[in-house]
């Protein structure tokens, strides 16, 4: 479930333990070989049809139903910032290009790539207003600490199968490809080699397998598998030989001295899926140990990328002029009652204390990261615009008039639940990490959601300068 409250979860399973031990259950694992590598990753994420002069990232953090909540307000606070009416009204939301998630996240950032703009509003319907945990062993029985040792209490056929079944309708990544889709990047934690794993398709590549027939809910499953409460979810990496040939920039960033360790530790990983022959199976949990935010699909595409435009294609890196990604961190923030308390620190209250102080650091590290590595990205971008001719310039745009190679406009932003109503501060640290919330609950989360996107100036500024461009006036009526 990927949050700060990780261990407390664990600790709550251990001692309230699941049902009792029985059958096996589904641990196969999720992928199939090709006998012919399939299609590398794109190099450029899908062109939005429109004019191209918004471009939308989204990154969704962990923290089980409540990060899915919090997802979902902030998709619909931005679904209600209109800013073009020509050739047909648009919101912020049809301009998002680029969607990740971690966990809680990963449920809310594949299903809207699932059913995109039109669809995804059901969301509260399907997921927030139902049961995930139904499905799930959560009776209060101690035997089931036989399952913990075994490695985990709920398989893949629990939680995968409801969401197979209730939520992404047996959907594969084939579904994603739709002219419309935004380019979704799900984050599980590959932990043999202790690398975020990605569900791209130079990851499957790599494992002579095709992520086009891998299910929407078992990479779900894979990116919210926290320990103990589930068993590891398996990728199989058995396959014979398929004629895979490394990408381009897996072998520029195992030889670039200063290529980021975190990208050479994802490299050396995808070598070893083709390369190791004692190496049979991945073994996947929470995406959270590795990448809470769900940060890493931006950065190993950017760092992937073979141009300074990528992972734009050339025409909308023309096009574009304002970029907006904004992160929804969903991690609670309550204070610990111990901190007025001169007692030592027990077991139950060190380990939450430990999962939250590693999860926080890295989480800041991983955002600091992002936005440095949108600032190169903009001036690269500046630099790739520049260099053109003009000609080249109305090849694209149909005129040069009006043509400024730096009017590009950056906005990268955090939001959290500080960025809520100070009154709802309390309970909304109060709400729970699980995967199913009562109705309270999930209402104020969604409007924490979209109070987080209403109180950022930034992103405000932005939705007005591009209204005033596309000549609508400036305020917005609500």
């Amino acid at each position: 479930m990927g949050t700060r409250s990780g261990f407390a979860a664990a600790l709550t399973v251990l001692a309230s333990a699941l049902l009792s031990a029985c059958a096996n259950g589904d641990r196969g694992p999720i992928n199939s070989f090709v006998a012919e590598v399939g299609p590398a990753s794109p190099e450029y994420i899908p062109d939005s049809g429109d004019d191209g002069s918004v471009v939308v990232g989204l990154s969704f953090s962990g923290g089980g139903a409540r990060a899915a909540a919090f997802a979902y307000g902030v998709l619909r606070e931005l679904d209600s910032y209109v800013i073009d009416l020509d050739p047909y009204e648009r919101t912020l939301v049809d301009d998002v290009r680029m969607v990740s998630g971690t966990s809680g996240g990963a449920i809310a950032a594949a299903y809207f790539g699932y059913r995109g703009k039109g669809g995804y509003h059901d969301f509260r319907q399907r997921f927030l207003g139902a049961n995930a945990e139904a499905s799930m062993r959560t009776a209060v029985v101690p035997s089931n600490v036989v399952r913990i040792l075994r490695g985990g209490v709920n398989d893949r056929g629990k939680f995968a199968r409801w969401l197979d079944e209730n939520l992404f309708d047996q959907s594969t990544f084939q579904s994603l490809k739709r002219a419309d889709a935004p380019v979704v990047w799900l984050t599980a934690s590959d932990i043999y080699h202790g690398t975020p794993f990605l569900f791209t398709y130079d990851t499957f590549a790599a494992l002579c397998s095709d992520l086009d027939k891998v299910k929407l809910a078992d990479a779900v499953a894979a990116s919210a598998a926290f320990p103990l409460v589930f068993t590891p979810i398996v990728v199989s990496a058995e396959a014979p030989e398929c004629g895979y040939q490394r990408p381009a920039w897996l072998d520029r960033a195992l030889e670039d001295p200063d290529a980021s360790l975190r990208l050479k530790a994802y490299a050396r990983s995808l070598v070893a899926y083709r390369d190791r022959s004692e190496f049979k199976r991945l073994r996947l949990l929470d995406g959270g140990l590795t990448d809470n935010n769900g940060l890493a699909g931006f950065s190993m595409e950017r760092a992937a990328a073979k141009t300074r435009h990528g992972p734009l294609s050339p025409e909308e890196a023309v096009r574009m002029r304002r970029l907006v990604y904004i992160v929804a961190d969903a991690g609670r923030e309550a204070a610990p009652a111990w901190g007025a308390s001169s007692a030592d620190l027990r077991i139950r209250e060190l380990l939450p204390a430990l999962s939250h102080t590693a999860i926080t650091s890295s989480m800041r590290d991983g955002y600091d990261a992002l936005k440095l590595a949108i600032k190169e990205w903009k001036n690269e971008l500046v630099a790739y615009r520049c260099g053109l001719s003009r000609a080249q310039v109305r090849r694209i745009r149909g005129s040069a008039a009006g043509w400024d190679c730096r009017d590009i406009d950056v906005t990268v932003e955090h939001l959290s639940f500080r960025d809520a109503d100070p009154r709802s501060h309390a309970a909304l640290n109060d709400v729970p990490t699980r995967l199913a919330l009562n109705e309270k609950q999930v209402e104020l989360v969604i409007e924490a959601g979209r109070q987080a996107v209403r109180s950022k100036p930034s992103i405000q500024a932005a939705v007005a300068e591009t209204r005033r461009q596309a000549g609508l006036p400036v305020a917005m009526g609500r």
